[in-house]
């Protein structure tokens, strides 16, 4: 089943993460990944995380198919124009990758380049309108293609910002530009993502869109494997939208260093357990950071395998 497939058979759906390495050795990460075959529905590639140089998304997409795992090409504006950004999504589509996650991207400035220029001459919901357009034939000018794409796209959201409302504004952007699912950034407070996915879901489907071939747009809750207490807490205080509770660190500064990792990987199966049985969002996106390894055991603690 493809991971369109999977989004629209309205079961739970699981999708983790990889981050290609600096350099050319990719034993470890694929060696974590083969793990996830068979076990998550679809593996996202991260384009240079945090604006750090790493080895291409496209590259590690095309081994990740050629293992068997289908990927999500998350593709980010810093570093290209509008000419870039559109080959390289041809350049993708015709090495058999159909799933794309469009960022604007971490600032130059966050990353080990900090003196690379920043190009964002598109952000991400023009992005996703490329793409559309790209999946009608047409360039981002309106020219014709020989040959279009067939993508499908999806989108950041982060449900805990403060304040919501301009993330909600972006969000209904991104749903009626042709955002098809949205993976969010971490949340840790159940309650308050209940109440942003009842934001969400007043705009199931941009009305234009209805027969597009999808029943919904989908959005996935973003969760990201707590391994220590001083990880919760360089969260809470260097990554803006991600809120730990206190009591989440308090468990997990109890369980000690030895501890604390199989206990952020319990607090995680929880949340997930939760999300699944009261049905609060279309799935799961596992963030394990360099701990890929473990989402199989996350996945059984949480009921999932």
């Amino acid at each position: 089943m493809s991971f369109k497939d999977a989004l629209n058979s309205g079961r739970f759906v699981v999708t983790a993460e990889a981050g290609p390495p600096k350099g050319t050795d990719i034993s470890k990460i694929v060696h974590e990944v083969e793990a996830l075959k068979g076990k998550v529905d679809a593996v996202n590639v991260t384009d240079n995380q945090s604006a750090v140089m790493r080895i291409s998304s496209t590259s590690f997409c095309k081994i990740l198919i050629d293992m068997g795992i289908e990927p999500i090409l998350q593709m980010t504006c810093r570093d290209r124009n509008r000419i870039g950004l559109q080959s390289d999504l041809l350049g993708a589509s015709i090495l058999g990758i159909r799933n794309v996650l469009c960022m604007t991207g971490d600032h130059p400035n966050a990353g080990d380049h900090k003196e690379a220029k920043p190009v964002y001459d598109i952000e991400s919901v023009q992005l996703l309108g490329v793409i559309d357009a790209l999946n009608n034939g047409k360039d981002m000018m309106g020219n014709d293609l020989q040959g279009s794409t067939d993508y499908l796209q999806g989108a950041v959201v982060t449900p805990e910002a403060n304040p919501l409302e301009p993330q909600l504004m972006k969000f209904k952007k991104k749903v009626n530009v042709g955002a098809k699912f949205f993976q969010t950034q971490a949340v840790y407070n159940i309650d308050n993502f209940k109440s942003f996915m009842g934001h969400a879901r007043k705009y199931p489907v941009h009305p234009v869109r209805k027969d597009a071939g999808y029943n919904g747009v989908k959005i996935l809750a973003g969760l990201v494997l707590l391994k220590s207490a001083g990880m919760a807490n360089f969260m809470n205080k260097f990554v803006p939208g991600i809120i730990v509770p206190q009591e989440l660190i308090d468990e997990l500064k109890a369980a000690g260093k030895e501890k604390a990792l199989d206990t952020g990987i319990d607090i995680m199966a929880s949340h997930i357990k939760q999300l699944k049985a009261e049905n609060v969002c279309d799935g799961v996106h596992i963030m394990a950071i360099g701990a890929e390894d473990k989402v199989p055991a996350i996945m059984e603690r949480a009921g999932l395998l």
